[in-house]
């Protein structure tokens, strides 16, 4: 290591650079196991002298010399060396300036020696820059060291953990070089403050006693400049080395733990918890997961067994005979007895690293509502407990989850598992497009998300956790609020509507409301889960798609959500508002629907889209027609639903004038497509003018001659039109696509013509054009929610019992009313 020479440099200092005789080193490479040397550790402080700055100090011109004076570091480099000479040191090492950071192979030997480095050092000075005091913080002040947790700035760095711990001798200074006290002195208020416990304070880190996770959880709330350095701090307290690998961010750590396993069989570095759920590896991503384990340690085998003992009879309940009986108790006692002793001890505490994962033998209980997740046992205890850790199998390897279900009244099984160590696992990543414009119609905006937020009004859950996010709406005029919380739960998607609690006050904002609204649907999420409708025989040309309907208490508002997956591997979310049908008793249950799945007619446009015997390609997608009959259908029309057909009562296009509403661009309200034909009979090659309609259940399919497809587009001009004629147009059908065409008549398989096409009184739309084929749906937000039955009950009785006392009082007569009413 290289080490300044004190005496040098304040020889520098006092002398000045043209009365020293020669021009000394001020800087030596010794070995640190010899060599009797002080130590500073400190907060850094830009500008600190550099190591290149510090090999040619003597050797500066004399104004760029009085600037390096002039700093800071350099006066902490000067009361450094005061001190190590007043101590009877002539050697003295400083990060700042004992580092030649320009060589990355240096920089990688101190960080891998540094710990090593300060327990030979004599002495460790703690410069404390933010104390004036010239006694210890006694207690906590979080208005002086706001910025950090109410304790001096030193406390929490990632690198100062080693400084305090390794060191035997450790001397406080504050801010002006005033001597504050010692190590073992304050060791009761350091532990207060860092967590460490009293006798590694005092005597020094006892690898045999200590926990993996104890010590990660002393620098869960520290901080370093660098994300790598979070890891490479640590890698003296466990005895391990590493490259260095800056840029490799969270990669460092993960790194870091799968070093710690290969030295260690202490199974209590998987004991970290799950603050924000998340999937994949058992590995931690950072030393702040571990901020609950100061009190985890670790068991050794017999131990181990007792405990396991323990809490198969007890936690489990399987104590009482008439849960297992005491043969089956007496038998599973003789199992583990017999696994202790066939059991190398070896086998249990040995992890193996490969690709597939970390090798290892745990005892597991199986999930009651999932077979593929688990709950583990650990061989390490929290306030003396064992701590198990949930995992759910993908492919040949187990990943890092959480279950929240209860487990089976059964003795756990010992089974030789893979635990995924990194982060590309065989999860399932759902993306979710939220729709919420129909909700900002009735006043409701989008206040917030929690717990993270998302752009472009996309997000994505994963099937590897129990992944949750909440979406907070609000309307201030009429003094509404909800959030809705979209879930994943053992392989099941689950939606949720709270309106439960207050609006937030000043001292709360909608950020704190969605993580209260939060806290009660994770808590219930195996509730929401289950409860959630399951298409158990989906048609096989539609994806299933539910709608969910919840009043909002005190108000005339009901919120509906609708659901389900559009595309191959992605769903959409529909948020809409609505004055509420009558369902203040409580919320309809949830219902299944489905969609256009034409493919053509956007999921905030249709739902409940009608089978159609006819099929096209347009734009190069198959979708599904129907044969219009009896009447003329155009683009926009909407009525009733009868035998097949849409019996016409209006259009949308019309009802715009009647509104007085600007068509504007012509592009907004209708999309044109190119036609093709589904299958290509071999009778139409080079007939490029004509395209045929499959028909899916008769030989016959329909021939168009110079075929147009046209849409209603999938934008919000449309969508804002629908929802204004929603009130008045419930339950009715609409033509979202129409095929147009010069001619068009019906042909057999082999291409030859049977009859004519127009055999149904199909009328022409415009000269020369008939329209033979359509799609009819039903826009959701047209969609008619029943009635709650038991608000239907309870009116029901209120009617009877009116009418009851209007025919007992001969004057109430007049008020007799219709019973049907």
């Amino acid at each position: 290591m290289k080490l300044l020479d004190v005496e040098v440099v304040l020889s520098i200092r006092n002398k000045g650079i043209q009365q020293t005789r020669h021009k000394p080193e001020v800087m030596k490479e010794l070995d640190d196991a010899t060599a009797h040397y002080a130590i500073l550790s400190h907060r850094w402080e830009e500008p600190e002298v550099k190591y290149e700055e510090m090999i040619r100090f003597t050797k500066m011109e004399e104004e760029e010399r009085k600037e390096v004076k002039r700093r800071h570091g350099y006066q902490k480099i000067i009361k450094s060396c005061e001190q190590a000479v007043k101590d009877g040191y002539k050697w003295l090492w400083i990060d700042t300036c004992c580092i030649d950071k320009r060589s990355s192979s240096e920089q990688s030997e101190a960080i891998n020696s540094m710990y090593r480095w300060y327990q030979n050092a004599q002495v460790c000075y703690v410069y404390l820059n933010d104390v004036d005091e010239s006694t210890f913080p006694a207690e906590q002040d979080l208005i002086k060291f706001a910025e950090s947790n109410g304790w001096p700035e030193w406390f929490m760095r990632g690198w100062t953990l080693q400084e305090l711990i390794a060191p035997k001798e450790v001397k406080f200074f504050n801010k002006d070089w005033e001597y504050i006290d010692s190590k073992c002195q304050l060791a009761s208020t350091l532990k207060r403050i860092t967590g460490i416990p009293h006798e590694v304070l005092t005597s020094g880190l006892a690898e045999d006693r200590l926990s993996v996770a104890q010590i990660m959880s002393w620098a869960a709330r520290r901080v370093t400049t660098r994300v790598e350095d979070r890891a490479y701090s640590l890698m003296g307290l466990f005895r391990v080395n590493m490259p260095m690998v800056y840029g490799e961010g969270k990669k460092a750590f993960q790194r870091l733990q799968l070093e710690v396993i290969r030295v260690s069989s202490d199974q209590s570095i998987f004991a970290w918890s799950l603050q924000i759920p998340r999937a994949g590896s058992v590995l931690a991503e950072d030393p702040s997961d571990f901020w609950d384990c100061g009190e985890v340690r670790k068991v050794e085998t017999e131990e181990f067994m007792g405990k396991l003992w323990e809490y198969t009879t007890t936690w489990q309940g399987l104590s009482e005979p008439s849960r297992s009986g005491i043969a089956g108790q007496a038998q599973h006692r003789i199992k583990l007895v017999a696994w202790l002793r066939g059991v190398d001890s070896q086998e249990f505490h040995t992890f193996t690293i490969s690709n597939v994962g970390i090798q290892m033998l745990l005892p597991v209980v199986p999930s009651r509502d999932s077979p593929s997740h688990c709950r583990a046992i650990l061989a390490c205890t929290r306030d003396s407990d064992l701590v198990t850790i949930d995992l759910v199998s993908s492919g040949r390897s187990f990943a890092r989850t959480s279950i929240n279900s209860l487990l089976p009244a059964v003795y756990p099984e010992f089974k030789t598992l893979h635990l995924i160590h990194h982060q590309d696992t065989n999860e399932t990543r759902r993306q979710f497009a939220l729709d919420d414009k129909y909700a900002s119609y009735h006043g409701f905006t989008r206040r917030g998300t929690y717990p993270r937020k998302f752009t472009d009004n996309t997000f994505t859950l994963s099937s590897l956790v129990d992944d949750l996010i909440v979406i907070v709406y609000a309307n201030d005029g009429v003094g509404a609020w909800f959030s809705i919380g979209l879930g994943y739960y053992l392989g099941q998607e689950w939606v949720h509507v709270d309106c439960d609690g207050r609006s937030p006050t000043e001292e709360k904002s909608w950020t704190d409301v969605g993580q209260q609204a939060y806290n009660r649907m994770w808590k219930a999420r195996t509730t929401h889960a289950m409860s959630t409708f399951k298409r158990k025989d989906p048609d096989i040309y539609r994806e299933g798609h539910f709608v969910k309907l919840v009043h909002l208490s005190q108000s005339i508002w009901a919120v509906r959500v609708i659901w389900g997956r559009w595309e191959a591997d992605n769903s959409k979310v529909i948020v809409d508002v609505m004055q509420c049908p009558g369902c203040c008793d409580g919320p309809c249950s949830v219902t299944d629907t489905s969609h256009d799945w034409s493919g053509l007619g956007a999921p905030e446009l249709t739902v409940d889209a009608v089978f159609d015997p006819y099929s096209l390609k347009l734009d190069g997608r198959t979708v599904s027609l129907r044969k219009c009959s009896g009447q003329r259908i155009v683009l926009g029309d909407y009525g009733d639903y009868s035998d097949g057909d849409l019996v016409r009562t209006g259009n949308i296009f019309e009802d715009m004038r009647t509104l007085g509403i600007d068509r504007g661009d012509s592009t907004n309200w209708r999309a044109v497509h190119p036609v093709s034909s589904s299958w290509l009979p071999v009778w139409m090659k080079n007939q490029d003018d004509l395209a045929v309609a499959h028909h899916d259940t008769s030989e016959k399919s329909l021939a168009l001659h110079q075929p147009q497809a046209f849409s209603l587009p999938a934008n919000e001009h449309v969508s804002r039109l629908l929802k204004a004629l929603s009130t008045r147009l419930e339950e009715k059908r609409l033509a979202t696509t129409v095929i147009q065409c010069t001619d068009f008549y019906t042909v057999d398989k082999d291409g030859k013509r049977r009859d004519s096409g127009d055999d149904s009184g199909n009328y022409p739309t415009e000269a020369g054009t008939s329209t033979p084929l359509y799609i009819i749906a039903r826009p959701h937000v047209w969609r008619r929610e029943p009635l709650c039955k038991q608000r239907q009950e309870r009116l029901k009785s209120i009617r009877e019992n009116f009418l009851a006392l209007v025919d007992m009082v001969p004057c109430f007569m007049p008020l007799r009313v219709c019973p049907h009413c």
